[in-house]
């Protein structure tokens, strides 16, 4: 018997809802952004008169997104036992306890501990907030995912910026941890009122992960978001190392260029956001890739450093929307996934982001960064050709497809 075709009943209060996870997204973004701005004085603080090692400061990204890649892969399922609203207050919580440990850090180990409960915490928001502004916007799916996404960015430029002036000011590192744990505290009591929208609405079953990872479709797009996440952290990770090393710039200008990056980004997901009900999203994702393509090879190999340095920063405007793209894409095609689908995505896309800044690093060891970034060319091409192929998927049966709205 096939299913009720049902249009889900209206937030009462949807800007306010929107605002709190825009506003969540952002608490997620202080999360992976804060700690970077810090390596310098955290390694004369912490690592006596030599210092903290080059490997040592790489391992706190690296138990930062463990952290983040843990925090998605044990949520998911849960979210959708318990309900979205545990973890969304969970989430901010762990942030700010993360905040709060990193403060009081005594030693290098209290650090890594703070940064893995700090990226634990991102990754539950990275996770459950898609689900959430999904059902909240279930008609525009795409164009929400990319709104929402947008906030990350912007939460990075504002967390770098801000940490940066405060150093330059003369505050101490654990003074801006703490007086960042206010942020989300707020954020957390914001949760505790708010109504919650269901993420799978009433009477309909929820399609579970067993179902999805026998669609092709889904097969496609777990593969296409990992090539999402490893065009945008490819560039975006070893963007400050090249502009410097290669290019030849001053390290303040590396910076500036990675915020410019993240500039980039959040106007490029707006700009998606906006145009999303206008244009088809894979088209939109497809032209995307192939602007990306030719970015990566100016980048990597224009005579002019300039150009080269400008074209490295656009990355960010063509990679930026791919990721919450799939993710509204994903949503589109199975509106029943739940938490668990959107999970497995984002985990997906985190292994992306954790991948191509390694294989990048093993490039350039092997020969030069120019040839390691290089390498990153191949992943929107990939991406090209996983997008091609979920246009030619099949329909999925009526208990898998997208209720229509009635208009």
């Amino acid at each position: 018997m096939q299913e009720s075709i049902r249009t889900p009943p209206p937030h009462p209060h949807p800007r306010w809802a929107l605002a709190l996870n825009y506003a969540a997204m952002m608490c997620l973004a202080v999360a992976v952004n804060l700690i970077p701005v810090f390596l310098t004085t955290l390694s004369l603080d912490l690592g006596g008169p030599q210092g903290l090692t080059k490997e040592q400061l790489g391992r706190i990204g690296g138990v930062t997104f463990i952290g983040v890649v843990a925090g998605v892969a044990l949520t998911g399922p849960l979210a959708d036992r318990w309900g979205a609203r545990l973890f969304a207050l969970g989430g901010n919580l762990l942030i700010a306890l993360g905040l709060g440990l990193l403060g009081a850090a005594p030693r290098y180990a209290t650090v890594l501990l703070a940064v893995f409960v700090m990226g634990l915490g991102a990754g539950t928001l990275d996770m459950i907030l898609s689900p959430i502004v999904a059902a909240l916007q279930p008609h525009r799916r795409t164009a929400a995912m990319n709104w929402l996404h947008s906030f990350y960015c912007v939460g990075a430029v504002v967390t770098i910026l801000v940490a940066a002036l405060a150093l330059k000011l003369g505050l101490a590192w654990r003074t801006i941890a703490f007086g960042l744990v206010a942020m989300p505290l707020v954020v957390a009591l914001g949760f505790i009122r708010l109504h919650m929208p269901a993420l799978v609405q009433a009477g309909q079953t929820r399609t579970r992960l067993r179902q999805l990872l026998r669609r092709p479709y889904f097969i496609l797009a777990l593969v296409a978001i990992f090539f999402a996440g490893a065009t945008e952290l490819g560039m975006a990770q070893w963007l400050p190392a090249y502009a410097e090393y290669t290019l030849g710039y001053s390290s303040w200008t590396g910076g500036m260029a990675l915020m410019a990056f993240s500039v980039a980004m959040a106007v490029a997901r707006i700009a998606a956001g906006l145009i999303g009900h206008r244009y088809s999203a894979d088209r939109i994702m497809t032209v995307c890739c192939w602007l990306s393509v030719g970015l990566f090879i100016i980048a990597c190999f224009a005579p002019w450093r300039a150009v080269a340095l400008l074209a490295s920063v656009a990355v960010g405007l063509t990679g930026s929307c791919l990721w919450p793209s799939m993710l509204g894409l994903a949503g589109d095609r199975y509106p029943h996934g739940g938490a668990s689908m959107f999970g497995l995505l984002a985990a997906m896309g985190n292994f992306g982001g954790i991948f191509m800044p390694w294989m990048v690093g093993a490039v350039a060891d092997a020969s030069s960064l120019r040839w390691g970034l290089a390498t990153s060319t191949l992943c929107p091409l990939i991406m090209i050709a996983a997008l091609g192929a979920l246009r030619r998927c099949p329909p999925p049966p009526f208990s898998l497809a997208p209720l229509q709205a009635h208009q």
